[in-house]
């Protein structure tokens, strides 16, 4: 009997281009092989061999003879390619309209409306890189004090200010405020406070990043497991995504060393239920800054990692690796890719080198995590049963 499940998402990690990546505007993304080609090459021999390379060809990472997990890549049939969207048809909940968008910044009645609200001004207001917009209007914003309010081209409302200016709790105060706000028409994934420190020329966005979500607007895997008694465990900003629904147990984490460390001492642990972690540094620090070396080197630090993780399964242990999303570092965007996205399956009870082919939605998890806990869910089609040693 299975009794923990370890659910890793590494945040953009993209395997290749959906047919539809065109409606999107990401015609040719590909996070992982682009990557590969971009540096001449990843050393990740420990993914390598679970069948990380019999997924899409990776230059570095060729595909194992006799892979130790059962692999596959999965389509995201969620409208969208936001992490908001890629996390919540995880565990079941596929949406069919995508959280709105705002290029050419928020309606200016809006703003109006969350200045009176705040009690400040802001400044801003446009669809901006977030560390390109600090450095344009971080000393204004140090001389008045007025935050720095910008979006991209995912469904966000993000708020920068620096730390020495806008202490973290006011500034996680006036993103409360915004998220309060941002219902119905203007309801957006997600608001996010960035802090930053520095001085002018040399700023630097700080570990302190906050999300505040949407609530899911629908059920999740995560309400069915809670009210079934299964502990959900939630490492990095998981609690975040889900707005704290259906995560009874938050392990807090600043990117992804610290997210790694975290999860593996949960695993250690006699902790049962769902452990369910998010690598945020991948999309965070290397794919939204087109930085293909950075993002080659995390993924390889966390090849490195890996055998640890793998020592620490428990016999009635099943780990599932997958991502949320791409965010092709090699191509002109900075936003997110609309891309499929990795399956690895292992443990001592999973068949190894079964091809689980195409999954048509990411939920596919979602049906297959409730059914090792004997619960039924109706969205998403289960490969347990391709996958389970009988």
């Amino acid at each position: 009997m299975i009794k923990r499940v370890a659910l890793f998402v590494l945040d953009s990690v993209g395997v290749g281009e959906l047919p539809d990546a065109g409606d999107y505007g990401d015609k040719g993304s590909n996070t992982l092989g682009n990557i590969s080609r971009a540096v001449g090459g990843l050393h990740m021999p420990n993914l390598g061999r679970l069948g990380l390379g019999n997924i899409i060809p990776i230059e570095g990472v060729p595909p194992a003879k006799n892979p130790a997990a059962s692999y596959g890549r999965m389509a995201e049939k969620s409208a969208g390619k936001d992490t908001t969207t890629g996390h919540w048809e995880i565990t079941g909940l596929i949406l069919k309209q995508p959280f709105p968008v705002y290029p050419n910044g928020f309606p200016p009645d809006f703003i109006k409306s969350y200045e009176e609200k705040i009690g400040r001004r802001v400044l801003g207001n446009k669809a901006a890189s977030g560390t390109v917009i600090i450095e344009e209007l971080g000393a204004q914003h140090m001389e008045t004090g007025y935050p720095i309010v910008y979006t991209s081209a995912d469904s966000v409302f993000q708020v920068a200010a620096h730390e020495g200016i806008i202490p973290l709790e006011e500034l996680y105060r006036i993103c409360a405020i915004a998220r309060e706000m941002l219902v119905g028409e203007h309801a957006v994934g997600r608001v996010i406070a960035r802090p930053f420190e520095g001085k002018p020329g040399s700023f630097r966005r700080t570990v302190n990043r906050h999300d505040f979500s949407l609530k899911p607007v629908g059920r999740t895997l995560l309400d069915s497991l809670t009210e079934q008694g299964v502990l959900v465990t939630g490492v990095g900003k998981i609690t975040d995504i889900f707005a704290g629904q259906g995560v009874a147990n938050t392990v807090t984490a600043k990117g992804n060393t610290s997210g790694m460390e975290q999860a593996l001492q949960l695993m250690k642990s006699d902790l049962k239920g769902l452990v369910f972690t998010n690598l945020v540094d991948f999309d965070m620090l290397y794919g939204h800054r087109n930085n293909p070396r950075g993002y080659a080197d995390a993924l390889e630090e966390l090849d490195r990692w890996l055998p640890e993780l793998l020592n620490s399964l428990k016999d009635d242990d099943v780990l599932i690796i997958t991502a949320d999303h791409g965010c092709d570092p090699t191509t002109q965007s900075t936003d997110h890719s609309r891309e499929y996205v990795p399956l690895l399956v292992c443990g001592k009870h999973i068949k190894e080198g079964v091809d689980l082919g195409i999954r048509e939605s990411f939920a596919d998890i979602a049906a297959t995590v409730a059914e090792i806990f004997g619960l039924q869910f109706e969205v998403g089609q289960s490969f347990w049963s391709q996958v389970f040693k009988i």
